[in-house]
């Protein structure tokens, strides 16, 4: 027997970040979206733990741990010890989503992983128990589980619904090479030269963006506090925000910590468009994708 669970990317439409606290993380507010490339994790009942991972063309999976180390093993052992059990399991992962790329494909593996052992092992899991289990995990984990589109609290692992009626359209540029959260995060910190920011907020013309559904004003209010120290670093990705603007993208941001660069679009047509632009730039890794989608659920095969 096995379980094929899915779960999305997701990307910050507002990433507010506080100064370092003193239990060594930054608060942040963000408004987190899910959106329409996946991973999809299969579970099977196994005498010890293995990962497989497999990608599509544009995810590279050389860097992910076949091992322990994975966030997905990790998400297996913190619910069987919520359980109190001893069992284990083979685990196999296919990426859509891009590897260290600020769109939480490892969260998203986490948490397909606790909603296929769940079911696997009929551990008939509450809700609010898996959202905790997935909070010990990562800040980005309990999103993966609620998807939609979210107000994230705390370190981000703090999660609740947010009124949305949009149908909003994105596409994303991929990088060849990842983008080290920590190494942003120190860069953010250094940039600040030892001011103390006040706690962050998301922004009220946000949401009364989301709540209209209108992409126009939208692109008016997308900002992310790592955008600025992700650059410092790469500064070669100012050229995909300059390539943006040149297609018509609506609005352009870095995804979380990097280095894939989001651009709204006006609807489906307009990313199709926006993704031929790109391409005839010589963008080679461009993908459009909607949002919101639906966070880890089961995956039925006819």
């Amino acid at each position: 027997m096995s379980v094929t669970v899915r779960a999305p990317a997701k990307i910050n439409l507002h990433l507010g970040v506080g100064s370092l606290g003193a239990d060594g993380f930054h608060p942040l507010a963000t408004v987190y979206q899910a959106i329409g490339l996946y991973d999809d994790v299969t579970v099977h009942d196994a005498p010890s733990w293995a990962v497989e991972v497999r990608g599509e063309r544009h995810v590279r999976v050389l860097d992910v741990p076949a091992d322990d180390d994975n966030l997905a093993v990790r998400a297996g052992r913190a619910l069987l010890a919520h359980h109190g059990l001893e069992r284990a399991a083979r685990i196999e992962i296919h990426k859509g989503i891009p590897v260290a790329g600020g769109m939480a494909g490892g969260s998203a593996d986490a948490a397909a992983t606790l909603v296929a052992l769940d079911r696997l092992w009929d551990l008939q899991t509450p809700d609010d128990d898996l959202l905790e289990v997935a909070g010990r995990l990562g800040s980005d984990v309990p999103f993966a589980l609620l998807g939609g589109t979210a107000l994230g609290e705390g370190h981000g692992e703090q999660v609740s619904a947010v009124d949305d009626a949009g149908a909003w359209w994105w596409v994303a540029v991929l990088s060849d090479r990842g983008l080290s959260t920590p190494e942003v995060y120190r860069r953010f910190d250094e940039r600040l030269d030892g001011l103390r920011l006040p706690a962050p907020e998301v922004p009220g013309a946000l949401r009364v963006a989301l709540g209209q559904g209108d992409p126009g004003r939208l692109a008016q209010t997308l900002a992310n506090d790592l955008q600025a120290p992700a650059l410092d670093l790469r500064p070669d990705l100012a050229a995909v925000f300059e390539a943006g603007a040149s297609v018509g993208a609506l609005a352009s941001l870095l995804s979380g910590s990097g280095p894939t660069v989001l651009m709204l679009c006006d609807g489906m047509p307009h990313a199709q468009e926006v993704t031929a632009g790109l391409t005839a730039l010589g963008h080679e890794s461009v993908l459009a994708a909607p949002g919101p989608v639906a966070g880890a659920h089961v995956v039925e095969y006819a």
